[in-house]
């Protein structure tokens, strides 16, 4: 649980005693106009001590209900939640300073009407309540276009990553369709290899603007690239994939899939000798891709932004992280499958 930093520092400083030499002023004037300093400095002290526990206090309570209700969609029980225990909490604070702190430290035995204190300091409590949910809004509000916005700057930056050192995809994708004509029907296995990589490109230029697609359609895109590639390595690079028909529907990022597949053949030894073995499997609410590690000697260059910005598009879109777990044997990334 992600601890809520509030930074209100001047807010407290300035906020408490002017609340609470204000307050007195209109709620008890005819003390002031009278110039009564005892009944002045009574009520002064007391709404001092009033405000002060009920900033503090549902300040607090603030803090804490952000904590155990963060996300948007459980506003409503947040705002039920904080309402209830702020209520409860001014209740039985006002109840003290009236009954104990007035009593026992001020000597002050003209108690005022019943819940009077406490309808009193309703009103700061109002006005911390509209301030803190004010900045609360307005933060939430601006983090939310920042999110949007750097979500954007990484599907740009995938995009630009799987369309690296290619044609034009729409320029590709027609000229594969025109190629298409001229393969004889009797040649199946071209016909059926230049039919997995126009899938390849239609969904790079069918997804390259979504922020999520479904399971279903990634696996599809996948199982595509995927032959194209055992078309290439044989029965070098093998692939097993166990994933729960329910699944299915759930969302994923984008190519997000692919690129991990593709980060396993770029970086390993695929051989008769050393065939390179990858398994797509679901492990709860995640999707499990791990290869046996066998890495060569040397690499293909690499930009090293495909497994950080699958890390950053996650970042944006889920609490749930993307998890690396790499042994002298496996090299495993889980990523989160979404509602």
């Amino acid at each position: 649980m992600e601890t809520v930093v509030i930074n209100d520092r001047k807010a407290r400083l300035i906020g408490i005693p002017l609340l609470g030499i204000l307050i007195p002023l209109i709620v008890h004037s005819e003390a002031f106009s009278a110039f009564d300093f005892k009944e002045m400095a009574h009520w002064i002290s007391v709404c001092l001590l009033n405000t002060f526990l009920a900033w503090e206090g549902n300040r607090y309570i603030f803090s804490r209900s952000r904590q155990f209700f963060p996300n948007y969609n459980q506003t409503t029980k947040r705002l039920i939640y904080q309402t209830l225990i702020s209520l409860t909490y001014t209740l039985l604070t006002t109840i003290f300073v009236d009954y104990f702190f007035c009593d026992y430290l001020l000597n002050y035995h003209d108690h005022p009407p019943l819940l009077l204190g406490f309808r009193i300091s309703l009103i700061p409590t109002l006005i911390v309540t509209l301030i803190y949910e004010s900045v609360y809004f307005f933060q939430s509000w601006k983090h939310n276009i920042q999110q949007t916005e750097a979500l954007a700057r990484e599907n740009v930056q995938s995009q630009l990553e799987a369309l690296k050192n290619q044609l034009d995809p729409h320029f590709l994708f027609n000229s594969l369709n025109t190629l298409a004509s001229f393969i004889g029907d009797d040649n199946i296995p071209a016909q059926k290899y230049l039919e997995q990589l126009s899938d390849v490109y239609r969904y790079v230029l069918v997804s390259r603007d979504k922020t999520t697609v479904s399971l279903e359609e990634e696996m599809t895109f996948v199982e595509s690239y995927i032959y194209l590639n055992k078309a290439r390595f044989r029965e070098n690079l093998q692939v097993e994939t166990h994933i729960d028909i329910t699944a299915y529907q759930q969302q994923i990022a984008p190519l997000s899939l692919q690129m991990l597949v593709e980060n396993a053949l770029k970086h390993n030894i695929v051989s008769k000798e050393k065939p390179l073995k990858i398994s797509i499997l679901q492990e709860s609410n995640y999707l499990s891709i791990a290869n046996n590690l066998q890495e060569k000697r040397t690499f293909e260059k690499s930009t090293k932004v495909g497994l950080q910005n699958i890390i950053n598009r996650y970042r944006l879109l889920t609490d749930q992280q993307v998890e690396i777990i790499k042994n002298d044997w496996n090299f495993t990334v889980r990523i989160p499958l979404l509602p």
